[in-house]
């Protein structure tokens, strides 16, 4: 029990504190336009310039608005030394920051509640797959994070052990959040990187009822909704599912007609044919990214008719490029579609991913162009988002985008998740 006195002094000070948090709620509501409970609540969530991120010089309302003299900007500022030097976040201080769980995802501003009932009825559940790059994956996982969902991360085998180490103490954070229980070695091209997102479907399968919807990430996505706006694209496609899959391009046809296998850590064909599938199931043409159903991923996980066609693929080249997509038409598979030409899903019309193609690239106004040129810089063929294509891209009706890097162009990223945060709690009011 307190003293009469210190009793009354503690009282006197809890009022005291009570009446400065209206005060200031009051002249936040009178800034921002907010409810003093919405300002109290949420308005420390939001990304500012008091964070003291780097990329904050840039004008991100600007380079939204896709005003050029302000990604121009960004651009130059991007190649700078100095700023390179700066932006560049060891795997060590994600090692140290996560002594602390809960400072960290304070002064991250993890979202650790859920934004709405809508949201918390309808729990996610994401495979994602990294082999470098912590600082993309830790703000990826922020963007995304809901404690409703669940979150499986596969770190490739062969990863430099700061990365492997960074990560599994970041997901340590969160009790929503683990690493696969069996990491394979990741090879380009090859079954296991397939190999990665099945272990964490059965992980996620088996650790959880409640998810609705699959969605498999790697480390340099990011997304272009707020969980929200994903959780009503999801409601919207009624049970079904939203994944590239068309016709095998006839240049493509050779990949799951020979034999393939790992030789010097590359895919080789190794001149033999491959049996014809079976069932004499067709194949189709997609890509790694998939967004399905939890129906979907116990067919992938139990049909014999899967099985068999897993066993198949093994020895192809690149899989998870025809894998899913073939799946996907499989009757009897939940959420699958006929396999008639008439049922075809390009990557354009899913919403699994916008990736652009530098062959696909075209100037404004093209005919022939599938999307306007990228404005950042190519890996493998593939746009590497660069400021000037954050407008194009909000645009788009994709939940997730790829490739970013936070270690060549953190404005992208930081504009894109300012952009997201903001959206996010604006939904709230």
């Amino acid at each position: 029990m307190f003293p009469k006195r210190g009793w009354q002094l503690w009282l006197l000070h809890f009022i005291a504190v009570l009446g400065l948090l209206w005060i200031l709620s009051q002249l936040s509501q009178l800034k921002t336009g907010k409810s003093a409970a919405y300002v109290l609540r949420y308005q420390w969530l939001q990304y500012t310039d008091d964070d003291e991120s780097p990329e904050k010089v840039c004008n991100c309302s600007a380079i939204l608005r896709g005003e050029k003299e302000e990604f121009q900007k960004a651009k130059l500022l991007t190649i700078s030394k100095n700023f390179q030097k700066i932006i560049q976040i060891p795997d060590e201080y994600y090692i140290n920051a996560t002594k602390d769980c809960r400072k960290f995802k304070i002064t991250r501003k993890y979202i650790t509640f859920p934004l709405s009932k809508e949201e918390e009825d309808f729990p996610l559940a994401y495979s994602m797959v990294v082999h470098h790059k912590v600082q993309n994956f830790e703000r990826l996982l922020r963007a995304i994070y809901t404690p409703q969902n669940i979150y499986c991360v596969h770190v490739d085998k062969k990863a430099p052990a700061s990365v492997f180490i960074a990560i599994n103490a970041i997901t340590s954070c969160f009790p929503n959040v683990f690493m696969v229980s069996k990491p394979v070695d990741v090879v380009y091209a090859g079954w296991t990187r397939v190999q990665a997102d099945l272990n964490c479907m059965a992980d996620l399968y088996n650790t959880s009822t409640n998810w609705k919807y699959f969605i498999n990430l790697c480390g340099q996505d990011f997304p272009l909704k707020t969980n929200l706006e994903i959780v009503q694209a999801l409601h919207s496609l009624k049970g079904g599912n939203s994944l590239e899959s068309e016709e095998m391009p006839q240049g493509k046809k050779k990949r799951v007609m020979n034999v393939y296998q790992v030789i010097d850590g590359k895919m080789q064909p190794v001149g033999k044919t491959k049996d014809p599938t079976p069932f004499n199931l067709p194949i189709l043409s997609g890509n790694a990214y998939i967004v399905v159903n939890r129906g979907y991923i116990h067919s992938v996980l139990e049909d014999k008719r899967i099985q068999a066609l897993i066993e198949w693929a093994k020895d192809t080249y690149s899989p998870d490029e025809f894998l899913w997509a073939t799946i996907q038409r499989m009757p009897g598979v939940p959420g699958s579609t006929w396999p008639n030409r008439k049922f075809d899903i390009t990557d354009i019309n899913a919403i699994a991913r916008m990736v652009k193609w530098q062959g696909h690239e075209g100037s404004e106004g093209s005919l022939q162009a599938v999307y306007p040129e990228c404005k950042g810089h190519h890996v493998r063929s593939i746009c590497v988002y660069g400021a000037g294509d954050l407008q194009w891209l909000i645009e788009q009706h994709h939940l997730f985008a790829n490739k970013f890097d936070a270690d060549r162009d953190p404005i992208a990223i930081y504009c894109l998740e300012k952009y997201l945060r903001h959206k996010a709690l604006t939904e709230l009011d």
